[in-house]
């Protein structure tokens, strides 16, 4: 029987889950202070602390390392792949480290160390963000210098594609579909027959304003902003992804506090959260065009497709024209172990 630890880090968090076959043994958020992070000048160098943590977390656990057969990790910001499930190697790690800054950077590279040390395990890394599937249509912006990109929640993606079509008794591969995945980023993305064709640039370009994204915003300010002298690089980075959507209107990330402030009457608070599910609403009717129309359904997922106010809201928007299913919080850790087990029950794992 083969045994699979699903490693996903994220930017305060390390989440870990080991699955005998497809049968979830256990998982865990291990939570990451501002201080305890605040000492670490980048990502990578916080790798040593998140992978000691992880071994301390299995040892207290009594989960043994020897028996896993595969390490799977959250795939980072490397170069444009196509959907699937890749073996970690030196190239991925070396892109990575030269790109985007960002937490799921450091999901192959924890699979590939903790993998090392047990004989016969093998290191993977499953869809990525940088999954590319983009029809060319797509990739065309209003300059040629600047050509969309394809930047979004691919591992959720897929695999609530893939249990949505399970529970109707299809295939990913036979529908047509818009996926949002609601949480610290928004990404809302066409799906046809199994690719991708269009989706927002959702780490640091355009769409709806997230929880801590600004999303797209007026170009023409934001030049004046840049070259006011004003602020540096670095400030207008973090107003576009970390302080910005919700936390520049109402000083939270947390979708779940603006809802009760909303409903305990603080007006601002409701027309912001308002906004961001008009926006959402708003790309959910843009990949409808995409698809020309032709959709089986609309999936909400993600954190914040727990938040009645929010998804009420988009329902009200869009259901005259769609079919909706929401399908709360994320199937990441599940997504990468599955990934794991086919490629040890014989698909074979692609090359970076």
């Amino acid at each position: 029987m083969y045994k699979i630890l699903s490693i996903n880090p994220g930017s305060t968090s390390t989440k870990i889950a080991v699955y005998y076959e497809d049968t979830l043994q256990f998982d865990h958020t291990i939570r990451h202070t501002s201080e305890e992070l605040s000492v670490y000048k980048n990502v990578f160098d916080q790798y040593e602390f998140r992978k000691n943590i992880i071994l301390k977390t299995l040892l207290e656990k009594n989960i043994d390392l020897s028996e896993f057969s595969a390490i799977v990790g959250r795939g980072g910001l490397m170069r444009p792949v196509e959907s699937g499930t890749y073996e970690v190697c030196d190239a991925m790690i070396e892109d990575m480290k030269r790109g985007h800054e960002h937490a799921s950077n450091l999901g192959a590279m924890l699979a590939r160390e903790i993998a090392s040390q047990i004989n016969g395990c093998i290191a993977l890394i499953a869809d990525p963000v940088v999954v590319d599937e983009l029809q060319d249509v797509a990739r065309i912006s209003g300059l040629p210098q600047f050509p969309r990109r394809s930047v979004f929640h691919a591992l959720n993606h897929k695999a609530i594609g893939r249990k949505y079509a399970k529970s109707i008794g299809s295939k990913y591969e036979k529908l047509n579909l818009v996926i949002v995945h609601l949480g610290g980023g928004i990404s809302v993305a066409a799906h046809r027959l199994g690719k991708v064709i269009d989706t927002n640039q959702a780490l640091d370009g355009f769409g709806s304003f997230s929880p801590e994204r600004a999303g797209t915003i007026d170009a023409g300010a934001l030049i004046n902003m840049c070259f006011s002298g004003e602020y540096n690089k670095e400030q207008i980075q973090k107003m576009l992804v970390g302080k910005g959507g919700l936390v520049a209107h109402i000083g939270t990330n947390d979708a779940r506090e603006a809802a009760i402030r909303a409903t305990n009457g603080d007006v601002h608070a409701k027309l912001i959260l308002e906004a961001m599910a008009y926006n959402v609403s708003k790309e959910i009717g843009a990949m409808i065009a995409a698809l020309e129309g032709n959709v089986n359904a609309v999936i909400l997922t993600g954190g914040i497709a727990h938040n009645i106010f929010v998804v009420n809201y988009i329902t009200k928007m869009i259901s005259s024209i769609a079919h909706l299913v929401v399908y709360p919080g994320e199937d990441e850790m599940e997504a990468l172990a599955y990934a794991g087990l086919r490629i040890l029950r014989g698909e074979k794992a692609k090359k970076y």
